[in-house]
């Protein structure tokens, strides 16, 4: 189970440009509207400076790092809803991704039109916000409007979800008339799990990206504040990147020369790591990793997973055939320097199906199918 977020934005904000810097796929740029029709996806390595240690400590054949899934999707524009701009391809691309980067331009360069004539991140954002509230709405309305074959269903539990969803559909249609994202509604677990399959774009996490000069990287201009300002009422995430200097970090070739890079700058970390830290959080996804001498492997799962869960991360049959799992914590590897002395000091231990497997946690799975 990896990450996936979709990037989205309005044309010649710089999300292309930002999506192959951060992938080292190339994405097609250029300075027009639409030069980005189907989705580009990059797989990318997850950066974990826990997995070299473990990997220095282990000595395996092979070291995997987890991946995240980054999808380019195209410029969306005012009308997009309705199909304007060949918009509602784009729309349906976004319902298939776990969490949203929207990328705000918030750089001025008179030499990159942008798609109003100005440089304005509040009107930007609301564009994209309105668009995607609207293509829920026509989702939610038409769900609606099927409700009755469903109530009427001799299955009861489809007629029992049709009456938990009805209530909660009709207040969604308040909301997103508004303009508003549906996770902006109070909604418990059972009450979003009713509502699970329409596949609602606005329920899923924002994280705002705003794309900015060289010189306003280090020092946040009113662009970026205003970006702040929108994403603290909706409690939504921001940070801040600058796609030209993470095309040039993108093109150097060694670790080493991309670390000299960012100190050379003063930027403790790369826009690449921001977004994949930031996403990690928005989704609260965790890492537990597995080491043995053919290779040490980083795994991504939910926050809150039972180790039966977490094993299916690696297949399908060690959580259908769970038996066990030996754990210990990375930071117990750490200090003490090797799996045997991990045991020898009792870090070392046999979990079993209710064991909530933690962030960092070292884990070999028995199982039998």
């Amino acid at each position: 189970m990896g990450m996936n977020c979709g990037i989205v934005g309005l044309p010649n904000v710089g999300k292309s440009t930002i999506f192959s810097a951060l992938t080292s796929a190339p994405a097609e740029a250029a300075n027009y509207p639409f030069c980005t029709i189907e989705p580009n996806v990059g797989i990318v390595h997850v950066p974990d400076e826990r997995l070299e240690k473990i990997a220095k400590i282990v000595g395996p054949e092979k070291v995997i790092p987890a991946v995240t899934e980054f999808v380019d999707i195209a410029g969306l524009v005012k009308g997009a809803s309705k199909g304007e701009g060949l918009g509602n391809q784009f729309l349906g691309h976004i319902r298939q991704v776990g969490a949203i980067c929207h990328v705000v331009r918030c750089f001025e360069d008179n030499d990159i039109v942008h798609v109003a004539g100005k440089v304005d991140p509040v009107s930007d954002i609301e564009v994209i916000n309105i668009e995607l509230a609207l293509a829920d709405l026509e989702s939610v309305t038409k769900r609606i409007q099927t409700l009755d074959k469903y109530l009427k269903s001799q299955d009861k539990k489809v007629q029992q979800k049709a009456l938990i969803s009805k209530p909660i559909l009709e207040r969604l249609v308040k909301t997103l008339e508004a303009g508003l994202p549906a996770r902006s509604l109070p909604l418990d677990a059972d009450e979003i799990d009713a509502i699970s399959d329409i596949h609602l774009i606005t329920m899923k996490k924002m994280l705002y990206v705003c794309n900015v000069d060289e010189a306003n990287l280090l020092e946040e201009n009113e662009h970026v504040k205003k970006v702040k300002e929108i994403a603290a009422k909706e409690g939504s995430q921001v940070i801040t990147i600058c796609g030209k200097i993470e095309s040039e970090i993108a093109a150097l070739e060694s670790k080493e020369e991309k670390e000299a890079f960012l100190k050379d700058i003063g930027i403790e970390e790369s826009g690449l790591s921001k977004m994949i830290r930031a996403g990690y959080n928005m989704l609260d996804m965790y890492t537990y990793f597995t080491a043995g001498v053919k290779e040490v492997r980083a795994w991504t799962f939910p926050k809150g997973a039972k180790a039966p869960q977490a094993a299916g991360v690696i297949h399908s049959d060690f959580e259908r055939g769970f038996i066990k799992a030996e754990v210990y914590h990375c930071n117990d590897l750490f200090a003490l320097g090797s799996e045997s002395k991990v045991k020898e000091a009792g870090k070392f231990r046999m979990e079993g199906k209710e064991y909530e497997v933690k962030d960092g946690d070292v884990i070999h799975f028995k199982f039998n199918v």
